[in-house]
């Protein structure tokens, strides 16, 4: 039999704001594509397919589109929520959507229960634990005892292991989950699933099991051969510059795991850093090649350019991520008694410009501020140019 594991769709996020849902409807065809290419008999996705509990219309529509796509490819699936899905949404239906070859494994009462599929060699249970809040999930197994992520997850496969310990010799097994598992690496674009300061639970609690199929962490990762996380199919956060976004495509033979292989995704945009003086990104035959990434820019002018960001998407309309580091550093910072002791309020509004913009106001800004100060009532200013 063979499968393709992937995980962390998360459709109807956005990148810094930019719209997404084009790029994700396009390595979501070409994950269907493979599906018809490899031969796929079964899809596992192992969390987030949407990047929040009540996604868009837009999104359900590209998320229900591609889960149609790899159905008329020839392929099965089997789903379980991540930590950004609604379990109780995702499941909706799921008895009806298993007629057609799509299971739901959203609930904890269906861990011990598994899609069981028929190769030439036998069965093969496919057990599917959706994500498990521990506070809420100790109490829903029935082991109050149970703390952390590793306490909740051993109870869990315990009852993958006593299933499948019914089951006929010789019975394959795999197992989806949504969990940081210790030696996986993290990213920016991950919501923290911490509990106490813990969220690492360790490989060992899948033992027993042919293949497991991890999501939660973005990037594609091999903790052994038959413990791995696919990552996301895009790139999430500019964390995530250098990676191969892919899945794993998995083999299981008459003994158990025969073999993985990677397969890449496109990339419908690339990521791009950039760093220097604006005049410098603007005009650069160097940056030409990023017009059409997602760009993020750091400015080193020693004074902070005013509308910077709209200057920048003129040439790279995708950019979407704008920091100031002004060569030399950025001016000492006071704390707020020390700011304004002693000084008037023009002197203050001018030491604020002078902050925020690594340059003092011009004249006409001195001018400025001082009719605005008179204009909010504060009239005119004294000798000493403080502002009553």
């Amino acid at each position: 039999m063979r499968m393709l594991h992937t995980s962390d769709w998360h459709v109807g996020r956005t990148f810094h704001g930019a719209d997404l849902l084009a790029e994700q409807d396009t390595v979501l065809r070409h994950l269907a594509g493979l599906v018809a290419d490899e031969a796929v008999d079964v899809v596992l996705v192992s969390g987030d397919i949407y990047d929040r509990a009540v996604p868009s219309a837009e999104a359900v529509r590209v998320a229900t589109s591609a889960l149609r796509r790899i159905r008329e490819a020839g392929a099965q699936l089997v789903i379980t929520p991540g930590n950004h899905d609604s379990a109780a949404r995702l499941g909706a239906f799921a008895d009806f959507a298993a007629a057609g070859g799509l299971h739901l494994r959203t609930t904890v009462a269906g861990i011990g229960e598994p899609v069981v599929l028929q190769d030439e060699h036998g069965p093969v249970a496919i057990y599917g634990i959706p994500y498990l809040e521990p506070e809420t999930a100790r109490h829903a197994l029935g082991a109050p005892e149970a703390r952390g992520h590793t306490g909740v997850l051993t109870e869990a496969m315990r009852r993958v292991r006593d299933d499948l310990a019914s089951r006929p010799a010789g019975t394959r097994s795999v197992v989806l989950a949504h969990a940081f598992v210790t030696g996986g690496v993290g990213c920016d674009s991950e919501r923290t699933i911490a509990v106490g300061g813990v969220e690492q639970v360790p490989g060992s609690v899948f033992d027993g099991v042919d293949y497991v199929a991890l999501g939660h962490l973005h990037g594609a990762q091999t903790l052994d051969d038959r413990i791995r996380y696919s990552g996301s199919p895009l790139a999430y956060s500019f964390s995530e510059m250098s990676q191969r976004k892919s899945v794993w495509l998995v083999d299981v033979d008459g003994s158990g795991l025969a073999g993985v292989e990677r397969r890449d995704f496109p990339v419908p945009r690339r990521l791009a850093t950039m760093r220097g003086m604006l005049a410098e990104l603007l005009e650069s035959p160097d940056y030409a090649e990023f017009a059409d990434c997602f760009v993020s820019a750091t400015l080193t002018d020693r004074v902070r350019p005013v509308d910077a960001m709209r200057k920048l998407r003129d040439r790279f309309p995708y950019a979407v991520h704008l920091d100031w580091e002004p060569e030399g550093g950025p001016p000492a910072v006071l704390r707020y008694a020390e700011a304004v002791r002693g000084r008037s309020d023009a002197e203050i509004a001018r030491s604020f410009l002078d902050d925020c913009r690594g340059a003092p106001p011009s004249e006409r800004e001195q001018a400025l501020l001082v009719a605005a100060l008179e204009t909010v009532g504060k009239s005119d200013p004294d000798q000493d140019g403080d502002i009553r």
